[in-house]
C-alpha cells in the first residue's frame, strides 16, 4: 500500500485505541448491576484487557474507509459504528477461544482460561461464565448503536446491519463445525464457511456501516459489495489457513501446523490430500486431529506440501481471489471518490503479499 494510505491505517488505529480505552473507563457506572455484584465488574475487566489487547483493527479501517468513499469530510456515527464492530468481534474471540479450548489470546490468557484459573474448583461456572461474558460484548454492540447520536434512520439501519452480520457470523461458527465432520468438504463449501464465519462481519459490514453513516444508501450496491467481501474473505482465509502451515513461526508469534493438530479440514488440508500419494495421504491423515503430533511430522507435511507445488498453488489461487477482488472495486471508480476506491482496490492484494 502507499505511504499515504498506511499514514491513514496507523491514523485510525491510534485514534480508536484511544476511543476503546475511553469506552470501557466508562463502561462501569454506565451498566446496570447490582452494587453487590463482584463478577460484574470482573467480567468487564475481562472483555477490556482483551478487547485493548491488540488487533489491527482492520474492520475500523474499512470503516473509515468506507465513509471515505462519499466524503472526506468528518462523518458522524462512525466512533459508534467502530465500537460496535469490534465488540462484536470481541464477542467472536471469547467464544472462538471457548469452542477450540484456546488458552491463550493476542499474547494473553483466553477469557475461558482466566475463568479456569479463577474458579479450578468450578469448571461449569467458568465455561457459564465465559458465554456470558461473549453475549455481554454482543449486547453491547448493539447498545452503542442504539445509542449513536444519528439520525433515527440512519441509527435503525445500523442496528440491522450488525444485527444481520451477527446471526450471520453465528450460523457461519457452525458450519465451521460441521465442516469438519466431513471426510473431504469440497471448495465451494469452504468458500461459504469463509463467507458466513468471516466476511459478512469483517468486511460486508463494515462497509454497510461507513456508507450509511455518510449518506449513501448501500442496498443499492448490495450484490458488488457482497461480491467484492466474499472474495477477500476467501482470500483472507486461504491465507489464513496458508500461514498456519507454511509461514514462519517466529514471525507469527505461534507455532505452525494448528489447524492440522485441530483437525480442520482448512483450504491447506484440501489441497493436500488433493496432491500427495498414498503413502503421503497417510502421513497427513494420521496427523489430522492429533493433538500430540510432533513438530517433526508438521515439518514433514510442510515438505510434501511444497514439494507437491501445494504450497505455490495456494499462493497462485489468493492471487486470483485477489485480482478478482481488486477488479470488482476498481469498478466503484465512476462513482465513489478514487483514493477510497484506490484503497479497497490494494487491500485484498496486500493478504496475498502477508502469505509470501
Amino acid at each position: 500500500m502507499t505511504q499515504q494510505i498506511l499514514e491513514r491505517v496507523a491514523g485510525y488505529e491510534h485514534r480508536f485505541n484511544t476511543l476503546f480505552e475511553e469506552y470501557f473507563d466508562t463502561l462501569s457506572a454506565g451498566l446496570d448491576a447490582p452494587s453487590f455484584s463482584r463478577f460484574t465488574p470482573e467480567c468487564l475487566r475481562l472483555l477490556r484487557e482483551l478487547s485493548l489487547r491488540g488487533g489491527k483493527r482492520i474492520r475500523v479501517v474499512l470503516l473509515h474507509e468506507a465513509a471515505r468513499l462519499v466524503t472526506e469530510e468528518p462523518v458522524g456515527g462512525l466512533d459508534a459504528a467502530a465500537l460496535s464492530i469490534e465488540l462484536l468481534q470481541t464477542h467472536g474471540l471469547v467464544h472462538d477461544d471457548l469452542i477450540d479450548d484456546s488458552p491463550t489470546r493476542r499474547g494473553g490468557p483466553s477469557t475461558y482460561y482466566a475463568y479456569r484459573e479463577r474458579f479450578p474448583d468450578h469448571p461449569q461456572a467458568a465455561l457459564g461464565l465465559t458465554v456470558l461474558a461473549g453475549d455481554l460484548a454482543l449486547a453491547l454492540s448493539l447498545r452503542v448503536l442504539l445509542e449513536a447520536k444519528v439520525p433515527v434512520g440512519v441509527r435503525q439501519a445500523m442496528v440491522e446491519v450488525q444485527t444481520r452480520a451477527a446471526a450471520d457470523t453465528f450460523v457461519g461458527q457452525i458450519v465451521d463445525l460441521e465442516r469438519d465432520f466431513a471426510a473431504a468438504p469440497d471448495e465451494e463449501v469452504l468458500h461459504q464457511v469463509a463467507d458466513y464465519k468471516s466476511a459478512r462481519y469483517s468486511i460486508l459490514a463494515p462497509l454497510q456501516l461507513g456508507l450509511l453513516a455518510a449518506g449513501e444508501q448501500p442496498a443499492r450496491f448490495e450484490k458488488e459489495l457482497r461480491q467484492y467481501a466474499r472474495l477477500v474473505g476467501i482470500c483472507g482465509q486461504m491465507s489464513d489457513d496458508y500461514l498456519d502451515l507454511f509461514g514462519d513461526a517466529a514471525t507469527m508469534g505461534k507455532p505452525t501446523g494448528t489447524d492440522i493438530r485441530a483437525g480442520k479440514h482448512s483450504y491447506t488440508v484440501r489441497a493436500l490430500l488433493a496432491s500427495v500419494d498414498d503413502a503421503e495421504r497417510r502421513v497427513v491423515e494420521a496427523a489430522l486431529g492429533d493433538a500430540s503430533c510432533t513438530p517433526e511430522t508438521i515439518a514433514a507435511v510442510r515438505e510434501m506440501g511444497e514439494r507437491r507445488g501445494v504450497a505455490a498453488g495456494m499462493r497462485a489461487d489468493m492471487r486470483g481471489y485477489a485480482e478478482q477482488a481488486s477488479a470488482v472495486a476498481a469498478g466503484w471508480r465512476p462513482r465513489w471518490r478514487e483514493e477510497a476506491v484506490t484503497f479497497f482496490e490494494q487491500l485484498p492484494l496486500w493478504s496475498v503479499e502477508r502469505a509470501r
